[in-house]
């Protein structure tokens, strides 16, 4: 797997990662459980969008500077941009269906933070393995790029008439599978995972939305990262291009759940999104769809998606 980032880039991005969670799981635990309204997730949301842009200017220099060619850091750029659109645009179905879990499981909303940020951490660590695995099958075997080509195109078409459907967790066979195996307590124990009932160590509600969480991930990684390698072969791009939308995960979670129902044509958007991407990555030994235009067909389907959900959302009822 070759990459164009020098290995201080990589230290930096590094760095950055540690900090970020520092201030997650340090700085931020000392407001203990509290709701996060709109305001304070808007706010973090701007940071970690303003923080992500900043890195991406740190990256162009630094292409620039080891290759001297502001068109190749241009390029590079751009992939990353595109990249981290795609991943960020991924993460609202991604948040929906978290929103889904936490809703059948009644989590209340001063706990649902501590269960994102294990969530993240989670996420960072298994989409580091998958990236690095992806890069290296994608450079052993090219044909490959055609198995995920098909499979983005599958999974859009199977996400279009999926969409406007609601979803039912009784049926979830991860679910199923997970109380089988697991005495699970009736009652939440604080943000514990495990309490002691009857003499017995059993896990509580929180922790299996923890486990329902991270397969989720998993599940919409297997998405993402084959989409973002259809817009770029650079191992540093797609994993710091994922990286940074998965760190402003928490704060869009809290952000979006406020405005769900503003949004119900997206999966449509991301639908259309996928298959795009899928069959960008068929073509592309036929034909190789810039950088630019992807970017551009990215944003427009989803400003366009987005904009019209807003026209059609139905207006909200004032409870008398």
């Amino acid at each position: 797997m070759q990459t164009i980032a020098p290995l201080w880039l990589w230290a930096t991005f590094g760095g950055i990662v540690l900090v970020s969670l520092f201030i997650d799981f340090v700085v931020l635990k000392k407001q203990g459980s509290h709701d996060i309204g709109v305001k304070e997730a808007l706010n973090w949301s701007l940071v970690w969008i303003g923080l992500s842009f900043l890195f991406n200017g740190l990256f162009w220099w630094a292409v620039k500077d080891s290759t001297g060619s502001s068109e190749i850091a241009n390029t590079k750029s751009l992939e990353f941009l595109t990249g981290y659109l795609i991943e960020k645009s991924l993460a609202v179905d991604n948040i929906f269906v978290f929103l889904m879990i936490f809703t059948y499981f009644a989590v209340p909303t001063h706990f649902q933070k501590r269960v994102l940020m294990i969530g993240i951490i989670g996420a960072i660590v298994l989409r580091t393995i998958m990236i690095l695995v992806g890069g290296w099958l994608l450079a052993e075997f090219h044909w490959i790029l055609y198995v995920f080509g098909a499979f983005l195109i599958l999974t859009g078409v199977k996400m279009w008439w999926a969409a406007g459907k609601e979803p039912d967790l009784n049926d979830n066979p991860a679910l199923k599978l997970l109380r089988r195996v697991l005495p699970v307590s009736q009652h939440y124990d604080g943000e514990k995972f495990w309490t002691v009932e009857n003499g017995k160590k059993i896990a509580t509600p929180l922790f299996m939305v923890i486990c329902l969480i991270a397969l989720t991930d998993v599940i919409f990684a297997v998405d993402s990262i084959p989409a973002i390698f259809a817009i770029t072969s650079d191992p540093f791009i797609v994993l710091t291009s994922n990286v940074f939308a998965i760190l402003g995960l928490r704060a869009m979670y809290f952000l979006l759940a406020a405005v769900a129902n503003k949004f119900h044509l997206l999966n449509y958007g991301l639908a259309v999104i996928l298959v795009f991407i899928g069959t960008k990555m068929c073509l592309i030994d036929v034909y190789k769809i810039p950088v630019l235009f992807s970017l551009g067909v990215v944003v427009g389907i989803l400003a366009l998606t987005m904009l019209l959900s807003v026209r059609t959302a139905k207006p909200e009822r004032l409870e008398s």
